[in-house]
């Protein structure tokens, strides 16, 4: 039996991630194994319910106010109207259903008390509802908690010494911060980061490091392939290779054996090949729908096709569902 460890070393995971690639395939496939179901994939839909006009700088986001890019703003969204996204996802196939709002962090007004409605609303619908609302007090995360919310993401987004080339509008620690705040209110943990932004592969263990050495590891570890914008910082990165995404989500299934790794950003831009590859390694969540915030994403008939041709099954929710 693999033991869950949170004492990993940087030099142990470093060893793990340069594992000749089809021998790290078929270690982690077998973890993979031990503690999921072959071929079992969660289906989560991202709705962006707040866009742009973001005060943050993050280097690769299309929805900071101060870049040039082609996202619209558009304010927070009418309760109904995230409501009735919700259901067309749930019937779409999705058990997990989550919000973003482009917020540096959570204000306690009637936007917030809105979110609330939504999280109560979706929450009634039997979907594990998320939030990524940016950063969150202690209390905002006991208010979400106290609504129904299952999961909140927050993602480290690298490693913390790569950090600071990214984004200078808050520091490493007030996103640990805000892991530790919907930890404490017992809400599931998601956070993982983008690769394909400029880092080195030492930045990616690094990041891989503080996650798999937190107290108790994230529930959800989305690996994100950087999509370029045009009008932000980052829009002449070139694109990461398949085998580096498979690197990442394999030593992310081997050293958090139980966390669901989510194949996320960058999709678009792989064929059906490099995503079963990306399965294999122990992914087992994928965003569908149109778009993920406001980046393109493939489609619910181009999924149900590689659903189809890979024999995947969709997961169950692991909401209990109320009647």
């Amino acid at each position: 039996m693999t033991e869950i460890r949170n004492t990993w070393t940087r030099q142990e995971i470093a060893e793990i991630y340069n594992t000749p690639v089809l021998d790290l395939i078929y270690q982690a496939a077998t973890i993979h194994r031990e503690f999921h179901e072959v071929g079992e994939v969660q289906v989560c839909t991202l709705l962006s319910v707040k866009t742009g006009g973001c005060p943050e700088d993050c280097a690769y986001c299309p929805q900071a106010a101060r870049y040039h890019t082609n996202v619209k703003v558009h304010k927070l969204l009418e309760v109904d109207e995230v409501l009735g996204k919700a259901r067309e996802a749930k019937d779409s196939g999705s058990t997990r259903f989550c919000m973003g709002a482009a917020w540096r962090e959570v204000r306690d007004n009637r936007d917030f008390d809105k979110v609330i409605d939504m999280v109560k609303g979706v929450n009634a619908m039997g979907l594990e509802v998320c939030c990524t609302l940016g950063m969150l007090t202690h209390e905002q995360a006991t208010k979400l908690k106290d609504a129904g919310l299952y999961a909140y993401n927050h993602n480290l987004d690298t490693s913390e010494d790569f950090y600071g080339d990214i984004i200078s509008t808050r520091t490493y620690n007030d996103r640990l911060e805000t892991l530790e705040n919907v930890r404490q209110a017992k809400i599931s943990v998601c956070s993982g980061g983008i690769i394909g932004m400029g880092e080195k592969e030492t930045d990616r263990i690094g990041m891989l490091h503080t996650l798999a050495t937190l107290p108790e590891h994230p529930e959800s570890v989305p690996v994100n392939a950087l999509v370029p914008v045009e009008g932000t910082p980052l829009e002449l990165q070139e694109k990461v290779s398949v085998w580096e995404m498979v690197r990442m989500i394999a030593t992310a299934r081997i050293i958090m054996p139980k966390a669901m790794v989510r194949l996320s950003a960058g999709r678009v831009r792989m064929n059906l090949e490099e995503q079963a590859l990306c399965f294999l390694a122990g992914a087992n969540s994928i965003f569908a729908g149109d778009k993920l915030l406001t980046t393109p994403n493939p489609g619910y008939v181009k999924d149900s096709e590689m659903f189809q041709v890979l024999q995947l099954k969709p997961r169950p929710s692991n909401k209990p569902v109320h009647a």
